[in-house]
């Protein structure tokens, strides 16, 4: 407890979380805007359930890899060379997380360019609930391990580790259902988010081969690209109300 309380009293602590709160906040959006995808391929009485499942593994990942700290961080130690580079656990984990994201945001832009036959009609994608909690898990555990080595990477506190998880899972909960609706709701928007899960997983390819890619630099494309998706809906809206208006 006392630890706690000098911890709270150190101005570079306090510093530390908001700026780690952001990070995992802005990589649980990441994470949620693959679960929203997957899930929204489900039957409608499953969806829910299968977000809060997700969210909560997502959780459950970070706080158990938070209680192996010590381990998770000799997961950048290379293992074997390839053409003279280096690889790590993390490297090969990063890079196989970002082939499956590529792989699945090219399979869903491919199914929506070219619907198949029961979705022509008006029918959901047919995805098992089982096979979706796989696809999320798999996610999960690679975002969960991008986060906790950004975490060590930045503060040394497992608390403040602890809190800023905490407080990205909750925003998770709060925008899951929103975010959700959203991108069902707007088709385009769709589009635009497989785009993101295609640079996420090229970015994440890059940094298991050892090319350091600002993070700043992609999530400031991913705002501008959603800020002009967002003043495409606002114009389809206002000439839809013209539209009815005459």
């Amino acid at each position: 407890m006392e630890s706690l309380m000098q911890l709270a009293a150190d101005p570079t602590a306090w510093a530390a979380l908001a700026t780690l709160v952001v990070m995992e906040v802005v990589l649980g959006i990441d994470n949620l805007i693959f679960i929203s995808i997957i899930t929204n391929k489900l039957p409608d009485e499953q969806q829910a359930r299968a977000r809060r499942i997700g969210i909560g593994l997502a959780l459950i990942l970070r706080l158990a890899l938070l209680g192996t700290v010590a381990y998770i961080v000799h997961l950048t130690q290379p293992v074997f060379e390839i053409f003279g580079k280096g690889l790590s656990w993390r490297d090969m984990i990063l890079i196989a997380g970002g082939l499956f994201l590529l792989w699945k945001a090219t399979k869903e832009i491919h199914h929506s360019l070219d619907p198949d036959p029961e979705e022509k009609a008006g029918g959901k994608a047919s995805l098992g609930f089982t096979a979706a909690i796989g696809q999320i898990l798999l996610l999960d555990l690679v975002f969960s391990i991008d986060s906790i080595i950004t975490a060590v990477g930045m503060t040394e506190h497992v608390p403040i580790m602890v809190i800023a998880v905490l407080a990205a899972v909750t925003v998770m909960l709060v925008a899951a259902d929103p975010l959700s609706r959203f991108i069902a709701a707007n088709p385009t928007v769709v589009m635009l988010a497989l785009g993101f899960l295609i640079m996420i997983g090229m970015t994440l390819i890059a940094e298991g081969f050892g090319a350091h890619v600002p993070k700043g630099y992609v999530y400031t494309a991913m705002a501008f690209s959603a800020g002009v998706e967002v003043l495409n809906i606002l114009g389809r809206r206002a000439r839809q109300a013209k539209r009815k208006a005459a």
